[in-house]
Order: structure tokens, then sequence, then C-alpha cells
């Protein structure tokens, strides 16, 4: 019954009108909608209005929130949502704020006996309580540079796909079945091979953070995979195919079409 009320609001919501100044701020803010063809766009602004329909924004430090930070968040993360089945970010709740990086606390256990704490400043964090925090200036520097590979709205909202299951553990929980064990072979073998790059010293494609542990490699990925298609194809070809098939998107056939009609 739950399931039936829900699918009639987000019905609602997708036939509402979608303002003009909300296009214009996707056009200027989301620069994949700009490649996209009009069903997609449509598709696009549809799963916008849901996302906005459903989720809270919150200003931190001063902040105010405005349809430029709302639309843009939203568009950006729905670039994920595109051509599959979606139930929108089901653990999120809240999208914290922050004019610039932030500081979190961290606890590092050295031995069993004893922790370390510390500090350390983020431009983004996906928190498996329901939240998504973002830095706005690196939100900015995300649009502005479009095809660096480094997009915190991506990389955070992939944790969230990622998070669905539980645990971050690189591993969705929406991956079809008949991807799973290509999927398992595949990342496994290209996040062995991006921290022995790392140890090494060797530069890739790749932003080396992804490293740092399997939930991190396919946020990583998933930036590469939208900002820089070409480049991740010809690197890692297995891996560009795997994440076409997760998300159901070829950028780097879009991104062709796009540039042959302009």
């Amino acid at each position: 019954m739950f399931g039936f009320f829900k699918n009639r609001r987000r019905r609602r919501l997708r036939a509402g009108p979608f303002p003009d100044t909300w296009v214009r701020i996707l056009e200027k803010n989301v620069p994949y909608y700009r490649h996209l063809p009009e069903e997609d766009r449509h598709e696009l602004r549809q799963h916008v209005q849901v996302f906005l329909g459903e989720k809270h924004f919150e200003g931190c430090r001063g902040v105010h929130i405005t349809d430029e930070i709302r639309v843009t968040v939203a568009g950006q993360a729905c670039v994920l949502l595109l051509h599959r089945e979606t139930d929108y970010f089901p653990s999120l709740v809240t999208i914290l704020v922050y004019p610039s990086a932030f500081v979190v606390k961290t606890v590092v256990q050295s031995h069993e006996t004893f922790a370390v704490h510390g500090e350390e400043e983020r431009e983004g964090e996906a928190w498996q309580r329901g939240v998504v925090v973002l830095a706005w200036d690196s939100v900015h520097e995300g649009f502005r540079h479009p095809h660096d590979g480094d997009n915190v709205i991506l990389h955070e909202f992939a944790h969230q796909l990622d998070l669905q299951g539980g645990d971050a553990e690189g591993f969705p929980p929406d991956v079809p079945a008949a991807l799973r064990r290509r999927w398992g072979q595949v990342l496994s073998a290209a996040y062995e091979a991006l921290c022995d790059d790392v140890d090494r010293g060797r530069p890739g494609v790749l932003n080396p953070y992804g490293a740092t542990n399997p939930a991190e490699f396919f946020a990583v990925v998933t930036e590469c995979f939208f900002e820089c298609p070409r480049d991740l194809r010809r690197a890692h070809p297995d891996l560009y195919d795997v994440f076409r098939a997760y998300y159901r998107q070829d950028p780097e056939a879009l991104y062709e079409l796009w540039k042959g009609a302009h």
C-alpha cells in the first residue's frame, strides 16, 4: 500500500510544470545536461522534480538555500539515475550545504588498545544515516571544469548508490544479476592495479584517491566515467564497459555525437 501512494506521488511530481529558471540552471550548472538528447533531458527533468519533492536541503555556516543550489545538486545527482529503475537514493533524507570545505573529526584505530583522534578537511561526505554533505565552492569547481574527472556531487551520490545495501563496499546492490560476476572480476582487478600504480608512483587516468578502498574506487571511477569517458575507455576498456552496462549510458558516444552536431 505504501508503494502505491509513493508511486502516485512521484507520478504527480513528474507531471508538474518545470520552471524555465530551473532549465537555465541545468543548462548552466549541469554540463552533462547540455549533451543529452531531448528525450533524456526530459527524463532528467522529471527525476529532478521527484528528487526536489522528496529530499530536504539545509544550509550550514551561513549558506542560504536557493533554487540554484537545489536544482544544481539534484540535476548532477540524477544524472546517475537516467535509464534505470530507481528509488531515488532511498536512504537519503537531507543534503547539508557548506560554503566551503568543512572539518570533520576522525578516529583511526591504530591498535586494539587505543585509537588516534584527529581532524580532516573535506569537500563532501555521504553518510549511511541519510545525509550527504557538500561544499558549495567545490560544487562550483565541478561544473566549471566538467572534464577533469573531479565532481563532488557525482562522487558522493555514487556512494549513496553503494549505501543502498547498508555498508559502502564498491558493489551497489542494484548491479544487475547478469553483470554481478563480471563486475566483481573487473573492478577487483582494476582496483588492485590502481593500488599498485599508487604504490609505485605511476600516474594514470584515475584519481589516486580511488586506491583508498573499494567504495572510494567505485565513486572515483563514476566521476571519471561521466567526465573523462574517452580516457577511461582507452586506459581501462573493461572497466568502462561494465560501468556503461551499470549506468546504461555511454558518455563517450554522447560527447562525440554532440561534438559532431556542433
